[in-house]
């Protein structure tokens, strides 16, 4: 489906109606306000996916430019893995509260001031402040994004063409962002990664104001449960720490050991308070939710297997094969449109049999593919082998994707769709720190104490085994999926 397809669902009415099942409308929002609601949300939505892999390809130059060390350099990617993934369940329960565009409008001022300092950084430690800002703004801004979605489509068919549009961009994004940061560190330098965030988030922060609904009066005092908030945001983001860090530092560093018991005890702590508090920040009962249950278990294994396939491919385009930081851009255009073809497959998909049949089917496709790719991960082979695998791996990972965002969406509650998104986005983080670090440790082994075409040789070999345990996993997923109930059409079954 194209935006066009999905403006002109929403000026015949798919969103600026009441959903008959929250009896919540959009304010009153004009056809014309709404209609361009989806592309405004939808490029957001591209931003976050952009930012998460644009600064990959421009690492070596920010290195060497701001005289990071080896040890120092990842937390240029981590400080932003770290701190987006522990703030997401808070940004999902503000959107609740506070309001969603409210915090639509904050992440990308976030974003806006971040990228300028991350830009104009002259220092390690400015750049990975500007970085954990960055995370902070993406963990406000991805459940705001997916709540208005939520919000502003009933659920169902226009749901499904809202989430593909919405879940298009930013899938896309993913393998986009090693695009544009190939093409933008050659042309002007590693700073133009920053800079070119700054202008974007400002005119979506901007036009937010005259495209989205206003947010909704709430007629009922609700609290913010500031103990569940500091316990659960300190504790994933130390859980995600441990994740991100352990296998760089080791997993019995004093460090890691001391976050990850810390971690335990400030989550189990958060466990006990939600179960006590009047009004929780995330309700226990939600986990009832059969449809959420299953789309957050499911984001988890998405991001442990699809979602760390780029990271090996700019290994194997980079370093394996010689590939420039233009060219390895360039070589995920085939991935990135095969992902946007999947989006819209997966939608037709949904609307016409079910969520659960979408996500078999895009799962099956999608490890298939990811076989195919070893092809195509030898020390000699071309561009062109491993184009088919990237085809089929991308149609299914769209497919996937899709399906999951509409299953972890059905059956919540107008006012409770902010901390759905959080939980599953929060998911998604931790099976991506998760599925990365197994697979980085596994695909290394062979690799220590190398150099020349030895090193190169087992770097071909290590991202061979992790294609084909990554296709492993994802098939993983179909166990899950079978738990949704068949349901109708449109439909991930009934929720909890």
């Amino acid at each position: 489906m194209s935006h066009g397809d999905g403006q002109a669902a929403l000026a015949s009415g798919a969103i600026g109606r009441a959903d008959p099942r929250t009896d919540q409308g959009a304010d009153g929002a004009t056809p014309v306000a709404s209609g361009l609601s989806l592309p405004l949300l939808a490029f957001a939505n591209l931003i976050i996916g952009l930012d998460i892999n644009i600064v990959f390809v421009a690492l070596p130059e920010i290195g060497s430019g701001l005289n990071f060390s080896a040890q120092t350099l990842q937390w240029v990617v981590s400080a932003y893995t770290v701190f987006c993934g522990g703030f997401l369940l808070l940004g999902g329960r503000a959107a609740d509260l506070v309001g969603q565009r409210r915090m639509f409008v904050l992440a990308l001022a976030l974003y806006a001031v971040s990228s300028l300092a991350g830009g104009l950084a002259t220092s390690p430690a400015v750049m990975i402040g500007a970085r954990a800002v960055q995370g902070i703004g993406g963990a406000l801004l991805f459940p705001a994004t997916l709540s208005l979605i939520n919000r502003l489509f009933a659920e169902g068919p226009a749901r499904n063409r809202a989430v593909a549009v919405w879940g298009g961009a930013g899938a896309s994004g993913l393998t986009l962002g090693s695009l544009l940061g190939g093409f933008l560190t050659s042309a002007f330098g590693w700073s133009a990664v920053f800079y070119v965030n700054v202008p974007l988030a400002g005119l979506i922060a901007f036009a937010a104001f005259a495209v989205i609904p206003r947010d909704q009066p709430r007629h009922e005092k609700r609290s913010f449960d500031i103990p569940g908030a500091l316990t659960v945001t300190a504790g994933v983001t130390l859980l995600v720490f441990v994740l991100v860090e352990g296998p760089e530092l080791g997993w019995r560093a004093p460090a890691i050991l001391a976050s990850a018991a810390l971690s335990a005890l400030l989550l189990t702590a958060f466990a006990v308070i939600e179960s006590r508090a009047h009004d929780p920040l995330m309700p226990l009962r939600l986990f009832r939710n059969r449809s959420l249950a299953a789309g957050m278990t499911i984001t988890f294994i998405y991001m442990g297997t699809f979602g760390a396939l780029p990271y090996f491919l700019t290994v194997l385009f980079q370093k394996v094969h010689g590939f420039s930081a233009y060219q390895t851009g360039l070589a995920f255009l085939v991935p990135s449109l095969a992902i946007a073809a999947g989006t819209q497959i997966g939608e037709r998909l949904a609307t016409r049999a079910s969520v659960r049949a979408t996500l078999l089917a895009g799962m099956v496709v999608g490890a298939l593919g990811t076989a195919a790719m070893v092809a195509g991960g030898g020390l000699d082979s071309g561009y062109a082998v491993i184009v088919p695998g990237l085809i089929v791996s991308g149609i299914g990972q769209g497919m996937t994707w899709t399906a999951m965002w509409i299953a972890a969406a059905s059956g919540v509650a107008h006012d409770e769709q902010g901390v759905a998104s959080g939980m599953a986005s929060t998911t998604l983080n931790i099976g991506n720190a998760i599925g990365l670090a197994i697979l980085v440790g596994l695909a290394n082994t062979g690799s220590h104490g190398l150099s020349g075409e030895a090193l190169r040789a087992a770097m071909a070999g290590g991202v061979r085994l992790a294609f084909w345990l990554a296709a492993a996993g994802i098939l993983l997923g179909l166990l899950v999926a079978l738990t949704l109930p068949k349901g109708r059409p449109g439909s991930a079954g009934a929720g909890g």
